[in-house]
């Protein structure tokens, strides 16, 4: 289970936390969720959710045993990630999908790779054997080159595969293995 985290990888302190995300922070997530949905294309959602749908999908992915994690910076939540089901049928139960998802003015500044350096430590401790990227937009560069930057490779793109913001866009998808990967069967 994740512990509280304040440190950078450089052992130098931060005024960041790391932690699970509580049942309290679903406002925050729910305001930086609908500014991605409302303005991005990271989202392939049109319509921004509720805060109590916010927090019915959070009580069901920690409840199935997957990790959400929040970054508190000031006393504020300021991004989030996660990793839920790749896809529902049973033989996919040892792979997740990751989500990142920072406040605008959080952008650049190392916050989603410590979120996403988190989610995969967290994720590989839970027993998940392969992590996905279903980046929803192929110009997402900043996305691409992220989780590039952390052991994920390029698998593919699915083109024009969403509407929004009257544009026609790709989905990048990026794979990298966890704990043994494909090597032995999955814990899960």
């Amino acid at each position: 289970m994740a512990q509280d985290d304040r440190t950078r990888d450089d052992g130098t302190s931060d005024d960041v936390m790391l932690r699970l995300c509580r049942e309290d922070d679903i406002p925050a997530v729910t305001a930086i969720y609908f500014h991605a949905v409302a303005t991005g294309r990271a989202s392939f959602e049109l319509e921004p959710p509720d805060e109590a749908e916010m927090g019915r999908r959070r009580a069901a992915l920690v409840a199935g045993g997957y990790p959400y994690l929040v970054a508190e910076r000031a006393g504020a939540v300021v991004g989030y990630a996660y990793a839920g089901p790749y896809r529902t049928r049973p033989a996919y139960r040892g792979t997740v999908e990751t989500s990142v998802y920072l406040r605008p003015d959080q952008a650049g500044r190392g916050l989603g790779r410590r979120l996403l350096e988190r989610l995969i430590a967290e994720a590989t401790a839970a027993g998940f054997r392969q992590m996905v990227a279903v980046i929803g937009d192929s110009h997402n560069v900043a996305s691409i080159a992220l989780h590039a930057a952390l052991g994920f490779r390029h698998v593919g793109v699915l083109t024009s595969v969403g509407w929004k913001h009257g544009t026609w866009l790709d989905t990048v998808l990026m794979q990298r293995p966890l704990g043994p990967g494909d090597g032995t069967p999955p814990d899960r």
